[in-house]
């Protein structure tokens, strides 16, 4: 008997080829155990395999769906394990879309933090205010999506504290970032009320170095590592959607762990 839910014809197996990382993403998610069919993709969204266009909304519509279950499942009260000192790797990994020697350092000195969206107070922030604000220092696991993981020692001002003070709509949906290395990032208000979610500004005790994110990136316990952007330059609270850097190439919004 012939399977329902199968193609009426065996798709071709380089037809998937294009759409490599939102099944990666997909499949390190583990949101269907033992791997990700064409089948099961079939059996889920009806898609016509033939048309590489069908493809890439069914993956889109698999991704968005973990995106919202997710979501339901995260609970913004459960902290993640911290460690000791002793396991903190110094330096930390570099990561980002390109290689270490293509960082262009920021100048501290004239580095701005500009606010916008549903807020009361839109003056941008200099360094010196922001390291005014109460401090918390988190160690805590950083996990990459690729597979590896380090135990860092980050510093800085709780996202929930610089929230009130900015006077943000904490009802608001989304916190979106734009940074000097041109990788934008958005996550949701319940990661950014976290009491673990930072906006870091030092890394071991120490000022945060040049190729990891100074004068301030986000380091959060409860994502993946690609939703840390570093360099921040700019951080909106809105309803709007705006997906990031790699979510535009298919990866997860949500990315938590």
């Amino acid at each position: 008997m012939k399977f329902p839910f199968r193609p009426g014809t065996p798709p071709d197996a380089n037809l998937l080829d294009n759409h490599r990382p939102l099944l990666r993403a997909l499949e390190r998610r583990q949101l269907i155990r033992g791997g990700l069919s064409l089948g099961a993709l079939t059996m889920l969204t009806g898609c016509d395999f033939q048309k590489p266009a069908s493809v890439e909304a069914a993956l889109r519509k698999i991704s968005a769906f973990n995106d919202g279950v997710q979501a339901v499942l995260f609970d913004p009260s459960k902290l993640a394990p911290t460690y000791p000192a002793s396991m903190v790797l110094k330096p930390p990994k570099f990561n980002a879309y390109y290689d270490v020697e293509n960082v262009k350092p920021v100048d501290g000195k004239k580095w701005r933090l500009d606010v916008s969206g549903l807020i009361a107070n839109k003056a941008p922030w200099s360094l010196t205010q922001i390291n005014a604000l109460p401090q918390k220092e988190e160690i805590i696991r950083h996990i990459c999506v690729e597979g590896w993981d380090y135990i860092g020692q980050w510093s800085g001002v709780p996202l929930r504290i610089f929230l009130d003070r900015i006077g943000a709509d904490t009802r608001a949906k989304y916190v979106n970032f734009l940074t000097a290395d041109n990788y934008p990032s958005s996550i949701d208000m319940a990661t950014a009320m976290h009491p673990q979610t930072l906006l870091a500004t030092k890394y071991a005790g120490e000022t945060l170095p040049d190729p990891f994110g100074f004068p301030l990136r986000l380091r959060t316990s409860t994502k993946l590592g690609y939703k840390n952007p570093k360099w921040i330059t700019a951080i909106e609270i809105s309803n709007t959607f705006r997906p990031g850097f790699w979510e535009k190439q298919g990866f997860s919004w949500f990315g938590g762990i």
